[in-house]
């Protein structure tokens, strides 16, 4: 570090530790209001803890207040707001007429979310930034809420399965999020940056049609994440890998 760089303020480190109990006290009201049944609220709650989540790290970077403290207190908020809330959002909305299906499901989706945070946590330093390992669990919670939302707007023969669904999804989005599957982390910027043009025109189409159709836009865009993390790391890494090999193989005479 420059001797003449100075220090940020002491009261500086606080703002970032200060948007993430923002973002752990909306997972605990969502739990509130998921137990009084004002599931919406519940949801939304959800979805603002994720634009909390999301700004933590960048104000701690942007003012230099990085901290190990700072990254071990945003897992433990993580768990609250994205781990243990859509677990029970999730259970009051429909997976509570399954019974004990329904809790095991909901406490997969819970436990696996601690499984992620805790291997992310210890194996941060030998990934890249491009790939996190294993479904991000702030995006695991929005899928959750997404679902709800796009419940709302479904024709009602198709609710008759959704507590199948929501069973379906918890256990899937727990395999994930333990899974090896790569997803991008959008912490670099660099096709952002050589293709501005293209980026911003894709930027104002995602907009567009969210503000059309924003429930059934929030849960395409979560299902296309998760998608496109599965193609990439089935069948276009596989094929990079042979491409590799072959190109490093010796050349037969």
């Amino acid at each position: 570090m420059n001797p003449d760089e100075k220090k940020p303020h002491k009261g500086v480190y606080l703002l970032p530790n200060m948007i993430t109990t923002t973002s752990m006290f909306l997972g605990f009201v969502s739990m509130i209001w998921a137990n009084q049944g004002r599931l919406e609220a519940a949801c939304f709650a959800i979805l603002l803890a994720a634009v909390m989540d999301g700004l933590d790290g960048k104000v701690a970077r942007l003012t230099n207040t990085a901290s190990e403290f700072g990254v071990q207190f945003d897992s433990l908020a993580d768990l609250v707001a994205f781990g243990i809330a859509p677990a029970m959002l999730l259970w009051h909305w429909q997976l509570s007429t399954l019974g004990r299906v329904g809790v095991a499901a909901a406490f997969i989706y819970a436990a696996c979310g601690a499984l992620r945070l805790a291997r992310f946590n210890v194996s941060t330093a030998a990934v890249g930034k491009r790939f996190f390992i294993g479904l991000p669990i702030p995006a695991g919670g929005c899928t959750a809420v997404s679902l709800i939302f796009l419940a709302s707007v479904l024709p009602e023969g198709i609710t008759v399965i959704m507590p199948y669904m929501s069973f379906v999804l918890a256990v899937g989005l727990g395999v994930l999020m333990v899974s090896r599957v790569r997803y991008f982390s959008f912490k670099e910027y660099d096709f952002l940056r050589a293709h501005p043009i293209r980026s911003m025109l894709a930027f104002l189409l995602v907009l567009g049609t969210v503000i059309s159709a924003p429930r059934l836009m929030c849960f395409i865009l979560c299902f296309v994440y998760i998608l496109g993390g599965l193609v990439y790391t089935l069948i276009i890494l596989p094929r990079r890998n042979r491409q590799l090999l072959r190109a490093l193989s010796p050349q037969n005479d």
